[in-house]
């Protein structure tokens, strides 16, 4: 009986999914649907046009002032990494999947790598089918990057790293292996860790939650020293650029999740937007571009953002999205994962504890534009001094020399 009942309560849940799902979709503004195309095509045209966009004159010259602000700060922060770690002496190998296999881990492994060769670090992009084998004898790196998800795994040939090791030094790190939410370790991934020499674990989480949990303990009892590179704005690619108008209510670029049926179902019926990203019933055609959606982001009256249950209430940590619209000095209203209080100011981004909160906060900025402007002015201010993926590449390496 008991696995009956289970099997009803599974069948109604989904039931329940599929409904938020179409209902949603169904009541979604219709402009949002019709001029997704035309936003999508503008950015395009505009990233083509980038030199004008983002020349130094229409930028020190906009109306806008979190262009001017975040001109400013770009050019200062980027002058202040620009090769500082050429002389370290690592040589990175960072494994990348494919944007189609997993748009989350392109744009953090691709982001990481871009900044260390920014900083002077050489790095390369083990990417999804290359040869491994191949490509550590012509780089001859000194560290190798890779994920603890068996989809990363597989795609390495771990007979030739060992080879490789036993006449190079190189370093191997794979994230660290834990179960869902962090509840305890996952067991079989660390012996397999250690069957595989695998020197370190690393965790996107925040270094301070790492330091206080007993699950990240435990992995270091195991004999494995724990870095901490948590997510950052790549400001070689999210910055703000000129001669456009905030023009667009609101822009979300994210896979759907079902929290974003539950926060943006009322925004989304009253108000015309943008959203596109994997998984939403009306975009059969998403594509991923970095570049492009800073000319997407500069048009934004609001930047929503939402994360998932375990970011609220387990895990610290932000999406990367969080900073990223920080930088491009898009108003943002967002939820509130644990991390935010100790990583942004009160007045820096409108947070809800509540999806209706959530449309409330998104009214007032609607009718009150310049509380947007004045907050995402100070979320700037602060990602470009301490949140920048320079920044997380800067303590991982000095980390990476204890080892």
């Amino acid at each position: 009986m008991s696995k009956l009942i289970d099997t009803l309560k599974h069948k109604k849940k989904k039931a329940t999914l599929s409904y938020e799902k179409w209902a949603f979709h169904f009541q979604l503004h219709r402009q949002t649907q019709l001029q997704r195309s035309s936003i999508l095509i503008s950015a395009e045209q505009a990233l083509q046009e980038k030199s004008y966009f983002e020349s130094d004159a229409l930028c020190q010259n906009s109306p806008d002032a979190t262009v001017r602000q975040g001109h400013q700060l770009r050019q200062s922060v980027c002058a202040a990494f620009l090769n500082q770690y050429q002389h370290c002496g690592e040589r990175i190998l960072i494994h990348v999947p494919s944007a189609e296999s997993s748009p989350a881990g392109y744009s953090l492994f691709t982001n990481l790598a871009e900044c260390l060769n920014f900083m002077g670090v050489p790095t390369v992009i083990l990417g999804w089918g290359d040869d491994s084998k191949s490509l550590l004898n012509a780089f001859k790196p000194t560290v190798l990057l890779t994920s603890e998800h068996d989809s990363y795994l597989n795609q390495i040939d771990w007979d030739s790293v060992q080879q490789y090791k036993e006449n190079q030094v190189l370093k191997v790190g794979i994230t660290a292996p834990l179960l869902e939410n962090d509840v305890a370790p996952n067991t079989p991934k660390v012996q397999w860790a250690k069957e595989n020499h695998i020197d370190f674990f690393y965790s996107f989480r925040d270094s301070q939650y790492l330091t206080t949990q007993a699950v990240y303990q435990e992995l270091i009892d195991q004999g494995f020293p724990l870095l901490c590179l948590p997510w950052g704005a790549n400001i070689l690619r999210y910055y703000p650029v000129g001669g456009l108008e905030r023009d667009l209510n609101y822009v979300l670029i994210a896979s759907r999740k079902r929290e974003h049926i539950l926060y943006l179902r009322e925004i989304s019926k009253r108000y015309a937007g943008f959203i596109d990203g994997p998984g939403w019933s009306h975009i059969k055609d998403f594509r991923f571009n970095r570049d492009r959606d800073r000319f997407i982001y500069s048009r934004a009256k609001v930047g929503l953002n939402v994360h998932l249950p375990e970011q609220l209430h387990v895990v610290y940590e932000l999406n990367e999205r969080t900073y990223q619209l920080a930088a491009c000095g898009v108003p943002q209203l967002i939820d509130h994962p644990q991390l935010l209080d100790k990583t942004f100011s009160k007045t820096a981004v409108f947070v809800a504890d509540s999806p209706a909160q959530y449309t409330e906060l998104f009214e007032e900025l609607m009718h009150n534009p310049q509380l947007g402007e004045k907050a995402a002015l100070i979320a700037q201010q602060e990602v470009f001094a301490k949140h920048t993926t320079f920044h997380r590449a800067q303590t991982f390496l000095n980390e990476l020399n204890t080892l």
